[in-house]
C-alpha cells in the first residue's frame, strides 16, 4: 500500500466522523455543600476505566461508547459516588459530592482508592495509543512496598506474570527483565521507554538498556506483552513502559525527600520538587546512589537527574518537555565458575574491573486536541550517551588476574526520532470505531571501539594502543542506523460487548557496519605469527510489513475475555557481531529472527474483592539467536549464531483477593493476597545444530511462582512476599556445568523471601525491610561478558532503611 492511499483512508475517517451523529455525555460536578465546582474529579465507567477528568470549571464530556453507562466519581476529599444512565444522544448529568466529614492521612487516601479501583489494566484508549484486545499489565509503582531505594525489580514486578528477572545489583543501577524465553540481558528484548519515549541505547542495533528511571521518581510501569510490536516496535517481548510522576496539581510548590542506608554501606537520596502555577507545571528529582556492594570490588557511585516542564496553551494544546541525566561508575567483582561459587559464592578475584555509564536523554511532546474526538501527539526525543567497559577477561574465570593490559571497550551513541501519532474516534452506521495512524523515524549514530586499555587498577577509561600494539582484541566501527515506520490500528465495535482491533506496521531497516578489525595470532611463546587488518564493511537493508489482530468480549463488568495474535521481528545487533569476546565466538552466518506471539485469557474484577487475569500464550521463535557448544582448534567453545526455530507456550495468572470484606474488617484496615503464577513449556522444534533439537529453551523456567500478603492498619503497611523459580537452562545444548568459564550451564532452582513495613506519620514516611530473608546463596545469571564472564552470584540477606520527609 502506497503513502498516499494511507492519505485517502485518513481522510476518508475524518470525514465519516464529521457526518456521523456523536453520543456525548456532559455537565458538572459540584460540592453538595458549598455548591461550588469541584476541580480534577475522575469519571470512570467500571467496564472501560477512565473516561473523563473535570476541569477547574467542574464541567466533564466524553464521548459515549456504550447506551448504558455505570459511572463512578471519584476524588479523594468527597465520598464516593455511582449512577448509572442510559444514553440516547447528548445527555447531560450534573452531580454533587458530599465531602467527607473527617480528614485522611496521605496512606488511607491511597489505599481509598487503591481498595476502589483496581487500575491494574490499561483501557481499550488511552491518550493516542489502542490496548483494546491486548494483554496489558499496570505496576502501580507509586503505591508499592517494594525496596524502592533500590529499584528492587523482584519487589516491583511481582504481580506481573511469567517474567524472568536477573538479580545481581543490589543498587539496581540497570534492569534486567526478560520472560517467556527471552534473554532478561538489559531488557533487551523489551521496547523500552520513559513517558512513552525510547531510552534504550539504539532501538534496533542495540537495544539495551543501560539506564533505569528511579523508582522512587515512577507513578506506574506499563507492561504490553507481544502484540505491541505493531504501535511500539517488533520486538518479542512488547513494551514496558515508565510513567514518571506528574506535577502536583494542586500546589505552586511541594518538596520531598527521602534519604536510604542499608547493608553494605549502602546510602541513596531522593529529592524531588513539583508543582503547578497556572498554566506552568514543573517535576524534577535526583536520584544519588553508593555502596560498596555484596561482594568486593563491587563499589558503585550513581548520580540520576531529571526534570519535566509543561504548559498548558489551552484546553486543547499542551507542551511538555523531559531531561535525563545519568552517571554512574561501578567496580566489577567478575563472574565464577560452579566450583567457584559451590565453594564461596561471594568470592572475587577481579579487583581491576570497572563499568562506567554516561546518559543524556532529551524530549519534547505535543498534545493536541483537535475536537472531541480526534487528539494528536507528536514527540521528539533523543540520546546522547556513552558506555565504558574495563577489565581482565578470560575464558578461564578461575584464573587470578595477571595485571596485564586489560580489555577496553567504548560505545557511542547519538540518535534522535520523531513519533506521531493521530487517534479518532467515529461512527460507522450506529456503531462506534476508534482509528490510530502513526509514523516514527529514527536515525543513530553509533562508535564503537575495543582494544587494550591501561595495566593499572584504576578506572582509566583511555586505550593504550602504542604500548601494546600485539593486543589481540583490536577493532573499530561506525554503526549508523536508519528506521522507518508506519503503523495503524482500528477498533472496530461490533457490539457493546464485542470488539475487534486489526492493525499493521510497517518497518524500514537499514543497518550499516563500517570499521575494522585486528586479526592477531600468537605462538605459545607469545610471539605474533599473524598480523593483518581486516576492514568489515556491511551495508543490509530490509523492508517488511507485520500484521495482528485483537479481540476483546466483555459479557459483564466483571469479565473480559481478550486474545490477540501479533508478528514479530528481532533485528540482529551490532553487538551480534562486532564483539570479541574470548569467552564465545560468533557464527558469521548471524541474522534476523522472526516470529510471533498470541496471547488469549480472561480478566476482570469481581465486587473489588478479586481482580483476576488468567491467560495461556503461545511464542513462535524463528530463527532464535543463542549458544551451542562446537568443537574449535582451541578445543570446545561456545559459539553465538542462530540456533533453530523455537516454541514456548504456556499459562499466566495472577489472582490478587482483598480479604478485608472476607473478614468484615473496618475500613481501618488492608488484607490482600495475591499469587502469580507461570507455567511454561519450551521446546526447539528444528535445527541444524546437533544435539539441539527437542531440547528445552534458555531462559524458561517450567514453574515461576511470585505470591504474598499485604496488610495495613491505618497508617501502618506490611508485605510478605515469596519468589520460586525452578530450573533453567542457558545454552540450546542444555549444558549443566558451565565448565571452566562459567557462561554456559543450568540456572539452578531458587527460592527468595522478603518482608517490607511501612509506616506514615503526618509528614513523614518511614520504610524498613529485609530482603532476602532467609539468606538464600542463590544466582540467577550467567554473563557472557561484562560483568563477568561467568556466574554473578544474587545478594545475600540485607536489610534497608527509609526516611521520607514531604514539604
Amino acid at each position: 500500500m502506497k503513502l498516499k492511499d494511507f492519505k485517502l483512508i485518513f481522510v476518508l475517517f475524518l470525514f465519516v466522523q464529521a457526518v456521523q451523529a456523536q453520543n456525548k455525555i456532559y455537565g458538572t460536578i459540584t460540592s453538595a455543600k458549598t455548591n461550588q465546582p469541584v476541580a480534577n474529579v475522575d469519571i470512570y465507567d467500571k467496564t472501560t476505566g477512565l473516561v473523563a477528568t473535570t476541569n477547574a470549571s467542574g464541567y466533564y464530556e466524553f464521548t459515549a461508547v456504550k447506551k448504558v453507562l455505570n459511572l463512578i466519581f471519584f476524588t479523594y476529599e468527597f465520598e464516593v459516588e455511582e449512577q448509572s444512565i442510559s444514553v440516547s444522544g447528548n445527555t447531560q448529568l450534573n452531580v454533587m459530592l458530599t465531602p467527607i466529614s473527617v480528614s485522611l492521612s496521605e496512606v488511607e487516601i491511597t489505599a481509598r482508592k487503591e481498595r476502589l479501583f483496581e487500575l491494574s489494566r490499561l483501557k481499550d484508549v488511552e491518550g493516542t495509543a489502542i490496548y483494546a484486545g491486548k494483554k496489558t499489565e499496570v505496576v502501580l509503582v507509586d503505591q508499592s512496598l517494594a525496596n524502592l531505594a533500590s529499584n528492587n525489580a523482584r519487589q516491583i514486578f511481582s504481580q506481573v506474570a511469567g517474567l524472568n528477572i536477573y538479580q545481581n545489583d543490589d543498587a539496581g543501577l540497570q534492569l534486567n527483565v526478560g520472560g517467556r524465553g527471552l534473554d532478561p540481558n538489559r531488557t533487551a528484548n523489551f521496547n523500552t521507554r520513559q513517558n512513552g519515549y525510547d531510552i534504550s541505547a539504539d532501538v534496533l542495533g542495540y537495544p539495551e538498556s543501560y539506564y533505569t528511571p528511579a523508582s522512587e521518581g515512577l507513578k506506574t510501569i506499563q507492561v504490553i506483552r507481544g502484540a505491541a510490536s505493531l504501535q511500539y516496535g517488533t520486538q518479542f517481548g512488547g513494551l514496558i513502559n515508565f510513567i514518571m510522576k506528574t506535577p502536583n496539581p494542586n500546589k505552586p510548590f511541594e518538596l520531598i525527600t527521602r534519604n536510604t542506608v542499608g547493608s553494605f554501606g549502602l546510602y541513596t537520596n531522593f529529592t524531588s520538587i513539583s508543582g503547578t502555577a497556572d498554566k506552568f507545571s514543573y517535576y524534577s528529582y535526583f536520584n544519588y546512589k553508593k555502596g560498596d556492594g555484596f561482594r568486593a570490588n563491587s563499589e558503585f557511585e550513581s548520580k540520576n537527574a531529571f526534570a519535566h516542564l509543561g504548559y498548558k496553551f489551552n484546553d486543547k494544546t499542551k507542551v511538555t518537555g523531559d531531561v535525563t541525566y545519568m552517571r554512574y561508575l561501578a567496580q566489577q567483582g567478575g563472574g565464577l565458575t560452579d566450583n567457584m561459587f559451590a565453594t564461596n559464592p561471594y568470592q572475587s578475584n577481579r579487583e581491576r574491573n570497572w563499568f562506567q555509564v554516561d546518559w543524556f536523554l532529551y524530549n519534547l511532546k505535543l498534545d493536541h486536541k483537535f475536537s472531541e474526538h480526534t487528539n494528536f501527539t507528536l514527540n521528539f526525543f533523543g540520546l546522547n550517551a556513552s558506555r565504558d567497559a574495563l577489565g581482565f577477561r578470560t575464558n578461564r574465570v578461575d584464573q587470578p588476574d595477571s595485571g596485564e593490559e586489560r580489555d577496553l571497550i567504548k560505545g557511542d551513541f547519538k540518535n534522535f526520532g520523531f513519533e506521531a501519532r493521530l487517534l479518532s474516534k467515529y461512527n460507522i452506521g450506529k456503531k462506534d470505531a476508534t482509528f490510530l495512524v502513526g509514523s516514527k523515524f529514527y536515525k543513530a549514530n553509533n562508535f564503537q571501539q575495543q582494544g587494550a586499555g591501561s595495566d593499572g587498577s584504576n578506572p582509566n577509561f583511555n586505550f593504550y594502543n602504542q604500548q601494546f600494539s600485539d593486543y589481540q582484541n583490536q577493532s573499530q566501527f561506525d554503526l549508523p542506523n536508519l528506521n522507518t515506520s508506519v503503523f495503524g490500528e482500528n477498533i472496530f465495535y461490533l457490539s457493546d460487548k464485542f470488539s475487534v482491533t486489526p492493525g499493521f506496521r510497517f518497518e524500514y531497516i537499514r543497518t550499516q557496519s563500517e570499521g575494522f578489525y585486528r586479526n592477531i595470532n600468537k605462538d605459545a611463546a607469545g610471539n605474533v605469527i599473524l598480523d593483518e587488518t581486516v576492514e568489515d564493511n556491511r551495508d543490509f537493508d530490509r523492508a517488511f510489513v507485520l500484521f495482528g489482530i485483537g479481540l476483546s468480549y466483555k459479557p459483564v463488568s466483571a469479565l473480559e475475555i481478550y486474545g490477540n495474535v501479533s508478528q514479530n521481528y528481532r533485528s540482529v545487533t551490532f553487538s551480534d557481531i562486532n564483539i570479541n569476546n574470548p569467552a564465545f565466538e560468533i557464527n558469521p552466518d548471524i541474522t534476523d529472527e522472526k516470529g510471533f506471539t498470541a496471547d488469549f485469557g480472561a480478566r476482570g474484577n469481581i465486587k473489588n474483592f478479586l481482580s483476576y487475569d488468567l491467560g495461556a500464550f503461545a511464542l513462535i521463535y524463528n530463527g532464535r539467536i543463542g549458544f551451542k557448544q562446537i568443537q574449535t582448534s582451541q578445543g570446545v567453545k561456545s559459539e553465538r549464531g542462530n540456533i533453530g526455530d523455537a516454541l514456548m507456550y504456556g499459562i499466566e495468572s495472577l489472582f490478587d483477593f482483598n480479604l478485608k470484606q472476607v473478614l468484615g474488617l473496618s475500613n481501618d484496615f488492608r488484607f490482600n493476597y495475591f499469587v502469580n503464577t507461570s507455567f511454561i513449556n519450551s521446546e526447539y522444534t528444528s535445527s541444524e545444530a546437533l544435539g539441539v533439537e527437542g531440547n528445552k529453551v534458555e531462559f524458561v523456567p517450567d514453574v515461576n511462582l511470585k505470591t504474598g500478603l499485604k496488610f495495613g492498619f491505618k497508617d501502618l503497611s506490611a508485605s510478605f512476599q515469596y519468589t520460586y523459580l525452578s530450573q533453567q537452562f542457558t545454552d540450546a545444548t542444555n549444558s549443566v556445568d558451565g565448565g571452566i568459564s562459567g557462561v554456559i550451564g543450568a540456572i539452578p532452582s531458587y527460592d527468595v523471601l522478603d518482608v517490607s513495613l511501612s509506616y506514615s506519620y503526618k509528614r513523614f514516611k518511614l520504610e524498613t525491610g529485609i530482603n532476602n530473608v532467609l539468606d538464600t546463596a542463590y544466582f540467577t545469571r550467567r554473563a557472557t561478558g561484562y560483568p563477568g564472564p561467568g556466574i554473578i552470584p544474587s545478594a545475600p540477606r540485607n536489610w534497608y532503611a527509609t526516611l521520607q520527609i514531604k514539604i
